[in-house]
């Protein structure tokens, strides 16, 4: 039985009384597949990279060159270490590294274009149920698996998200596992870093995060997840509207701010975590909750777009070099082998020794898996 804690409110009532009340029971692993997935994963930390607001497709790790301007956008596109494989000019450091990097091109959902659909649907692996708030990937491996050296499993930087447009749910909580396993905000101080570690990430709010991300996880973390932008409000982020009433940012802030030092950023982590021998035993994945519109709009950007974009992932023992899926001539559709974000969840949690499927909650005597999905194997496929 997965936690649902004894917390008592100001009537009286237990969280775990009220989940009975309400018809609702939470399922989980037997004590021996939770001490056998201990053993076995014990040294195992994930990282996820929100690349919040939507990030276009087109501009980053699917460009299409051969498309009318339209839809190729103002920008070109570069070589990467991989033959045949091309990525967005504004990222030649992750271009070069192309070769430790699986790229998915075909993910894609069909609930709401809003932005906390897609936020649900990645954290979470599902949406909610009948006011069901189902637990974050990271609050669900800390439920089964003890924390390490007295640092937080789970930790979300730098804070949880804030204003996305919509005020529901966004998969960053513990919902139906209790409060006991909230995400943690802040954890010990951590020692400063020398001057030419720092500059491997960049003197960005990027770099800083990511930075950060790489002391947790070295620290006994075991789940981070990053929020490039914490919110979506009155500044420059991924949501490349081009229009200063739904998102200001257009695809000239992604060539001239964002990419350049994502790009940085993101090729520092890989570097670090490399050198200090850690890449190996850390699945990292960068992705959005969704990705743009194959068509530029009137005001240079793009607008939101669930049915098609992409995702890197590194480090975990994953087959770098390697694409996965595929979109149509303008990325506007997956081609081949679309991937739900749920599948991201579950590879998520796999990696950190957790079936996400295999837990599950009751309700109105219907049993519901938590995520009802299977991981991405083609990532550990040759």
């Amino acid at each position: 039985m997965l936690a649902a804690e004894n917390i008592t409110d100001a009537d009286g009532v237990s969280r775990r009384d009220f989940l009975r009340a309400g018809g609702l029971t939470v399922v989980g692993l037997s004590g021996a597949s939770r001490a056998s997935s201990i053993m076995a994963n014990s040294n195992r930390r994930a990282i996820l990279i929100l690349m919040t607001g939507g990030v276009s497709q087109l501009e980053t790790f699917d460009p299409k060159p051969d498309a009318p301007a339209s839809i190729r956008g103002p920008f070109k596109s570069i070589e990467t270490a991989v033959p045949g494989v091309r990525f967005g000019e504004s990222l030649p450091g992750l271009a070069q590294r192309s070769n430790r990097i699986s790229v998915i091109r075909s993910l894609n959902h069909s609930a709401a274009p809003i932005h906390e659909t897609g936020l649900q649907l990645l954290q979470t692996g599902r949406l909610s149920i009948n006011g069901i708030k189902f637990p974050n990937w990271g609050s669900l491996v800390a439920s089964n698996l003890p924390s390490k050296n007295g640092f937080a499993s789970n930790v979300i930087l730098p804070q949880l998200l804030g204003d996305t447009g919509v005020a529901t749910y966004q998969g960053q909580q513990s919902g139906v596992l209790g409060d006991e396993w909230q995400p943690q905000l802040a954890t010990k101080d951590l020692a400063d870093e020398p001057e030419y570690i720092r500059r491997m990430y960049g003197d960005t709010d990027f770099g800083r995060l990511l930075l950060k991300a790489r002391q947790l996880v070295e620290h006994g973390t075991r789940c981070v997840t990053v929020n490039l932008f914490d919110s979506l409000k009155d500044r420059i982020t991924w949501d490349c509207h081009g229009d200063k009433n739904c998102g200001a940012a257009t695809l000239f802030d992604y060539q001239a701010k964002l990419c350049p030092e994502f790009d940085h950023a993101m090729s520092g982590l890989l570097d670090d975590l490399s050198q200090r021998g850690v890449l190996d035993d850390t699945l990292v994945i960068a992705t959005s909750e969704f990705g743009r519109t194959p068509h530029v709009n009137e005001n240079m950007g793009r607008d939101h777009w669930p049915l098609c974009w992409s995702a890197i992932v590194a480090g975990g023992k994953v087959a770098g070099g390697k694409v996965i899926g595929a979109s149509d001539t303008s990325a506007a559709e997956p081609l081949e082998r679309p991937v739900e974000p749920g599948e991201l969840t579950a590879t998520l949690l796999n990696w950190c020794g957790i079936d996400g499927a295999a837990q599950s909650i009751i309700y109105e005597q219907e049993t519901i898996p938590l995520v009802p999905h299977a991981p991405v194997a083609e990532l550990w496929s040759t």
